[in-house]
């Protein structure tokens, strides 16, 4: 992998402190340090610690080693954009992420690896940034290589990336707009968690459709917050969700994911339509 940089300041500062400014990740420098990579200016390979002025600098970082536990699935992908630093793919219901004890063979990120060979790519470990449950549909943000996953770690570590969901949950919620600030697990050691709602729609007298935002990222949390406050998800069953409307998993998708794209300095928006599904829950709980 390559990526290069104008300075264009003659203030003089440390290529560390350039590399940093840009996004470089602490374990990336680290890795440099040991020799892992290396870092050119002007064609010409230099410390991280001498101070450089204008010119042009170039970082080069070996591929990361493919695990082969990890097979290729030959499996469908539905690819919303791609460019060479990242994929935004609309995952379906009931497929996994991450490859895991009950599926090693065909998850999200088998599925991105065999795309990822038949590119010719030749870093083959995809780190997915924005994981998603087995059963809940959506799109999903995919770093192809882990220098993107380095840059895009502080929008991670502080949830400025936008991800908005679609859920039907049980009952109607008669505040249209709200925010279940509950932490999750006992409330001595539980840890804060933070979701803003709106309500989209009613569903008959039966459930509600709602638009949910995510200003943490916590395990299970819309599943958990909305079961909370007696409004489990349809289809829910590890949060009393109920099982008899027709739907083999919780109703909940993913349909819009924003961020910055650090290589470009442009933020993405994209949008996913309600899967079939859902869309005939939907229909029925109407009627």
């Amino acid at each position: 992998m390559k990526f290069t940089w104008n300075k264009e300041s003659d203030k003089k500062m440390t290529l560390k402190k350039f590399l940093k400014n840009k996004g470089v990740s602490h374990r990336t420098l680290s890795s440099l340090k040991k020799g892992n990579g290396k870092v050119l200016v002007d064609g010409k390979k230099k410390s991280l610690f001498i101070e450089v002025g204008k010119g042009k600098i170039t970082l080069i970082l070996p591929p990361e080693k493919s695990d082969e536990n990890v097979k290729m699935s030959k499996e469908p992908l539905d690819i919303i954009y791609e460019d060479s630093n990242w994929l935004v793919v609309d995952k379906p219901p009931l497929l996994s992420s991450v490859p895991g004890p009950s599926n090693r063979t065909d998850t999200l990120v088998n599925r991105v690896k065999f795309h990822l060979w038949q590119q010719k790519s030749k870093d083959l470990v995809p780190h997915v940034i924005t994981r998603l449950d087995r059963d809940t549909s959506g799109l999903v943000l995919v770093a192809k290589h882990r220098f993107a996953q380095g840059l895009i770690n502080k929008q991670v570590e502080e949830h400025s990336i936008d991800k908005r969901y679609l859920a039907v949950v049980e009952g109607i919620i008669t505040e249209k707009h709200g925010i279940i600030d509950k932490p999750l697990g006992p409330r001595e050691t539980g840890k804060i968690a933070k979701t803003e709602y709106w309500v989209r729609e009613y569903l008959g007298d039966k459930a509600t459709l709602v638009e949910c935002k995510l200003h943490t990222g916590r395990t299970h949390q819309i599943r958990a917050h909305f079961s909370s406050i007696n409004h489990a998800l349809v289809g829910d069953e590890l949060y009393g969700g109920r099982l008899d409307w027709g739907l083999e998993r919780q109703a909940l998708h993913a349909y819009q994911l924003a961020y910055v794209d650090l290589f470009t300095q442009e933020e993405k928006l994209f949008k996913s339509e309600m899967p079939k599904d859902l869309e005939n829950l939907i229909v029925r709980l109407k009627n």
